[in-house]
């Protein structure tokens, strides 16, 4: 139903689909991934009560930045993605989108991100132009480095400290960089997933991951990121003296992990996909955790 309101905006403008796939508007998968560690952090912050205003612009903003993320990401992989058979129909790689217009599109998207953050206080502003700086060189790291999935985490990651400063208009203490850091490290083990997916199509083009990295170990090193994301939640959730409810949340996402190690000891790239798709459950499990703890105190 999503995806058939989305496709008809057509109605409006013709090229209104090819826009709304470039910005994967149609496949949310990024926006829960972006937005569940956001709500984390937004309401341990304020201490389970996050502020209309604040919850609004947080959510508008996953919603804007992932668009934007998208877009120079595709514009950066438009030589790419034409010799994978997950992306080759993606609108730049196909010719429906020119690269000056995505290009126009991400400075849009960007724009009003920022507008929306001129409403909070001057250190989420400063804070911003970091997260800005992390998304727009993302897409290039594949080129350069194995490690572009931590790159990822780190911009995924960031809205956590922004959520504490628009609450406190304080940088964040010493504690919630602990979700940070509990959140890269689950970033980089579901994109992994992701990496695994097109391994052998990265593999032919000279694109790095840390799925071709990792090799035979990747599984492995997967579930002990998976471990260390959830060991620093649980020393974060107790230096915030979240409870019960917040660790059967946790609990919830070891279940998502077992689940994802179990189903890919073939590798096969669909499954692989469905792993890290599957990602989003375990993020929404910790959610509840920490919207439950509070709530139920």
């Amino acid at each position: 139903m999503y995806t058939r309101l989305l496709q008809s905006t057509t109605r409006l403008h013709p090229r209104a689909w090819d826009f709304i796939q470039l910005m994967r508007l149609e496949k949310p998968i990024g926006i829960y991934l972006l937005l569940w560690p956001t709500l984390w952090a937004l309401w341990v912050a304020a201490g389970g009560v996050p502020s209309a205003k604040n919850l609004f612009i947080f959510v508008a903003g996953v919603i804007l930045m992932r668009a934007a993320g998208c877009v120079i990401n595709d514009y950066a992989d438009r030589n790419f993605d034409g010799h994978v058979s997950r992306t080759k129909a993606r609108p730049l790689a196909s010719g429906k989108v020119k690269p000056r217009e995505a290009l126009v599109l991400f400075a849009v998207l960007v724009a009003l991100s920022f507008v929306l953050v001129l409403f909070t206080n001057a250190t989420t502003i400063w804070l911003s132009f970091g997260g800005l700086a992390l998304a727009a060189c993302y897409p290039f790291m594949k080129r350069y480095t194995f490690y572009p999935q931590v790159v990822l985490g780190a911009a995924f990651s960031w809205g956590m400290p922004m959520a504490f400063s628009a609450v406190t208009g304080e940088l964040p203490p010493p504690e919630a960089w602990l979700l940070y850091i509990a959140n890269l490290l689950w970033t980089v083990a579901y994109d992994t997933y992701y990496a695994m997916a097109d391994r052998e199509d990265d593999l032919k083009i000279g694109v790095k991951s840390t799925a071709i990295l990792f090799g035979d170990a990747d599984r492995l090193i997967i579930a002990t990121l998976q471990g260390l994301a959830l060991l620093c939640l649980l020393l974060a959730g107790a230096r915030f003296e979240l409870g019960l409810w917040f660790q059967l949340g946790l609990l919830g996402a070891v279940g998502c992990f077992v689940w994802e190690f179990i189903k890919t000891r073939r590798r096969e790239p669909l499954v692989c996909f469905q792993a890290f798709l599957h990602n989003h459950w375990a993020g929404l499990a910790i959610f509840l955790g920490i919207a439950l703890d509070y709530a139920l105190r």
